[in-house]
């Protein structure tokens, strides 16, 4: 059987690039296949064989650019690590073009289910799994009961952030990650929640 010709890791790179220069200039509404092929100096036919929609696209070349702005860190406590996270997270939507991408993309994902899962796949799940190294961390060195649920942190951790970026109401101020972080953290610490008789 006759197979097509390789996939160019050349044209990928072109295609991304101009991708994610689109994305920074005008967001995810206003980038379009046809553009992005024209930069790229590359056909049409050449992006959609690589990528089904603008969102996939717009989703890889997100990725490529926002994971190398979210170490895992580790500054040997929990505040620490938390902090440290919560202030790249920030750092990235606030003072690159990845916020304006990110906002785009959680929009789009509204009525793409397969964006939706792909957001969820490549971007929600790869990040928690390095942020849940983090609690536990603290978990073994004792900072936080064994009994933490991670999902429920980094939730706590985010959801507000996210509220925060996704609505504008309030700005993504350090102060703000400060008060969160000191939050979740005094909620965490062995013996500062009441006991819930439905845990045990």
């Amino acid at each position: 059987m006759r197979r097509g010709r390789p996939r160019s890791e050349e044209a990928d790179r072109a295609i991304l690039r101009a991708a994610t220069e689109l994305l920074a200039e005008r967001g995810l509404a206003g980038m379009s296949i046809e553009e992005v092929a024209a930069r790229a100096g590359v056909g049409k036919a050449t992006v959609y064989r690589r990528w089904r929609s603008r969102g996939a696209l717009a989703l890889d070349a997100f990725v490529r650019e926002f994971q190398g702005l979210q170490p895992v860190p580790d500054t040997g406590t929990l505040r620490g690590d938390l902090l440290a996270a919560l202030r790249a997270w920030a750092r990235a939507v606030t003072r690159t073009p990845m916020g304006k991408v990110l906002l785009g993309l959680v929009a789009e994902a509204q009525h793409d289910p397969a964006l939706a899962e792909a957001w969820r796949l490549q971007v929600m799940e790869p990040l928690r799994a390095r942020r849940t190294v983090i609690i536990k961390r603290a978990v073994d060195r004792g900072e936080i009961p064994a009994s933490t649920d991670p999902d429920v942190v980094l939730d706590l951790l985010y959801g507000a952030s996210y509220h925060r970026l996704l609505h504008g109401h309030r700005p993504l101020t350090d102060a703000f990650i400060r008060d969160a972080v000191d939050m979740i953290f005094a909620g965490l610490a062995p013996g500062s929640l009441p006991s819930d008789p439905a845990r045990n």
